[in-house]
């Protein structure tokens, strides 16, 4: 078995832990917790997580839990302001740093995490999970997200699935890029 294999396998009984899901032991920390993983390990991980999402329910019976998939999350937003169309139409007319200007308002960290919480329901899970984050790139940066998250998640632990690497201080989307600083979440599974 190698060491993602080992690592996967140990994220169920993580999940449905009391520990986990109470928050129990954080010292006052919020529940955000990561599971980082070699970028080329991404089609198995997504597997994983469907994996996961079947069996939650028959693992830990009445835990009401959500998978935001942030790419369909800024897609979907997207379309609801009705700049889809136009983005994908001044992209391939002016270019990419044109839709990044043009998107930097309304996909702002502050605005998605409303957005975030409306689709995730905090208040009315035990937990949520985060996918999607190395498509959503470079629209969205998962550690400013993260930290527009912690008012409006409450007790509600989040779990966020990152291609890339995360010692505790920094997240390194792709094992690649320059880090950015992201203090208050834990290593899901080391």
């Amino acid at each position: 078995m190698n060491h993602l294999t080992e690592r996967l396998n140990r994220i169920l009984p993580k999940l449905t832990s009391d520990e986990l899901l109470t928050g129990s032991g954080l010292g006052n920390e919020i529940g955000f917790y990561v599971f980082d993983y070699p970028a080329e390990d991404e089609l198995a991980v997504r597997e994983h997580i469907q994996f996961l999402l079947e069996h939650l329910p028959k693992s830990k019976p009445g835990l009401r839990f959500k998978n935001v998939n942030l790419f369909d999350l800024v897609i979907d937003h997207l379309k609801t302001r009705n700049l889809l169309d136009r983005a994908i139409q001044m992209q391939r007319a002016e270019g990419n740093e044109a839709v990044f200007k043009a998107l930097s308002a309304p996909l702002h960290e502050s605005r998605l995490a409303q957005v975030f919480a409306e689709v995730a329901q905090p208040a009315q899970n035990d937990l949520v999970l985060i996918s999607g984050v190395g498509s959503v790139w470079p629209l969205l940066r998962s550690h400013s997200l993260l930290n527009n998250l912690h008012p409006v998640m409450g007790n509600t632990p989040l779990v966020m699935f990152y291609p890339g690497k995360y010692d505790q201080l920094t997240l390194q989307l792709f094992g690649i890029l320059p880090s950015k600083n992201y203090y208050r979440a834990f290593k899901l599974v080391p």
